[in-house]
C-alpha cells in the first residue's frame, strides 16, 4: 500500500513554477521546478498541462524517497489568479487532474505573504513585473486588489517603471520634457547612442519587446546617481507600495496593531536603497505599528505552509518545513 502525503504545494509564477510534496510532519519528500504559468496567453488547460510536468517529477521523487502514491490536499498559489472567479476556474481545472483529494487555489501573492509570517496574519506587497498586495487574518478574512494593471487602478512594477522611464527619456531628448540622464542611460544599455535609435529598435523589433524589463535596473541606477526624473519615479513607486499596504491594513482592522508587512518580488527584494528607505519611512508615518520585512524565502514555502494550515498541522511541522527551505 502506498503512502499518502499531506500537501502538494505549487507556487506558479509568470516565469517559473516550484512544486513540493510535504508530509504531515512537515518533511519535504520531493521537489521540482518547471516553466512559467500563463493562462491568459495559452489558455487554462495548456497552462495546467505545463504544471503537470513539474508535479509529476516532484511526485516521482517523493515516491522514490518515501513510497508516496497520493496526496491529501493541493495548495496552489498561482499567478494570474487575480479574481475569485479565476481562482474557482483554476481550482476546478486542478481538481480534474486528481492530484489530491482537495484543492485550494490562491493568487501567488499569498505564497509570499505566508512564507514571511509565523501565522497567517499580515500584509504583503509584491513588486516584480507588476504590483499586487494581499492581506490575511487567522479568522479567514482577506484583503486584496484585482491587480489587473491600469484597468484596475494599479501603477508600478518593473514593466511599468520601464515604460515610464522610456516615456520621460524620449520627451527629454526631443525637447517636450524635462532633461534627464535616462535619455542617455536607457539606450546605452542596448549599445545605442540615442533615444531615437532605441525607439526605432523597439518599434521595428530589433530589440525584442520583452527586453524592456531590463530597463528597470537602469532606472534605479540612474536614480542612485542623482537624476531628478529617475528619483521621482522611484519615489512614486514607494508611494504606491505604502498606499496599497495601508489600505489592506485598514480593511483588516490591523492599522493600529503591530502587524508584519512583507515586501517581495524582484524589485522590492533587490533592496534598492532609495526605494527601500522611502518605503520604510512612509510606512513609519502612515502605519507606524507595521513591521516591514523583505521576504527572502522561496514562495513555495508559503504555499506549503498554507497547505499545512488547511490540515491544522502542529507547530512542529511548520517549523520543520520552514527549516528545509530557509537553510
Amino acid at each position: 500500500m502506498g503512502v499518502t502525503a499531506s500537501v502538494l504545494a505549487v507556487d506558479a509564477g509568470n516565469s517559473k513554477t516550484d512544486v513540493a510534496v510535504v508530509a504531515a510532519d512537515g518533511t519535504v519528500l520531493g521537489t521540482a521546478r518547471g516553466g512559467g504559468f500563463r493562462p491568459p496567453a495559452v489558455g487554462v488547460e495548456a497552462a495546467v498541462d505545463a504544471l503537470e510536468e513539474a508535479v509529476e517529477r516532484a511526485m516521482g521523487r517523493a515516491r522514490a524517497a518515501a513510497g508516496v502514491t497520493a496526496v491529501s490536499h493541493v495548495s496552489a498559489c498561482l499567478a494570474n489568479a487575480d479574481l475569485p472567479v479565476e481562482e474557482e476556474r483554476l481550482a476546478a481545472a486542478l481538481h480534474a487532474r486528481a492530484w489530491g483529494a482537495t484543492v485550494e487555489v490562491r493568487n501567488d501573492t499569498f505564497a509570499i505573504l505566508r512564507a514571511g509570517v509565523a501565522e497567517p496574519r499580515g500584509v504583503a506587497v509584491v513588486c516584480g513585473a507588476g504590483i499586487n498586495c494581499v492581506g490575511m487574518c487567522p479568522d479567514g478574512r482577506t484583503a486584496r486588489f484585482p491587480a489587473l494593471g491600469r484597468l484596475s487602478g494599479d501603477w508600478g512594477g518593473g514593466w511599468a517603471l520601464a515604460e515610464e522611464a522610456l516615456w520621460h527619456a524620449a520627451r527629454a531628448e526631443d525637447g517636450r520634457g524635462a532633461p534627464t540622464a535616462l535619455a542617455r542611460t536607457l539606450p546605452a544599455h542596448f549599445g545605442l547612442g540615442s533615444m531615437y535609435a532605441l525607439v526605432e529598435a523597439l518599434h521595428l523589433g530589433h530589440v525584442a519587446a520583452h527586453r524592456r524589463h531590463e530597463l528597470s535596473p537602469v532606472l534605479f541606477a540612474t536614480a542612485a546617481a542623482g537624476d531628478a526624473v529617475a528619483r521621482a519615479l522611484v519615489d512614486r513607486l514607494a508611494e504606491e507600495v505604502v498606499l496599497m499596504a495601508a489600505v489592506a491594513l485598514t480593511r483588516l482592522d490591523l492599522l493600529d496593531e503591530e502587524t508584519p508587512v512583507l515586501l517581495g518580488g524582484s524589485v522590492l527584494a533587490a533592496r534598492h536603497p532609495r526605494l527601500d528607505g522611502r518605503v520604510r519611512a512612509l510606512l513609519a508615518e502612515r502605519a507606524p505599528k507595521s513591521v516591514p520585512h523583505v521576504v527572502a524565502a522561496p514562495p513555495v514555502l508559503g504555499a506549503a505552509l498554507l497547505g499545512l494550515d488547511h490540515a491544522d498541522a502542529p507547530a512542529g511541522a511548520r517549523s520543520r518545513l520552514r527549516a528545509h527551505f530557509e537553510r
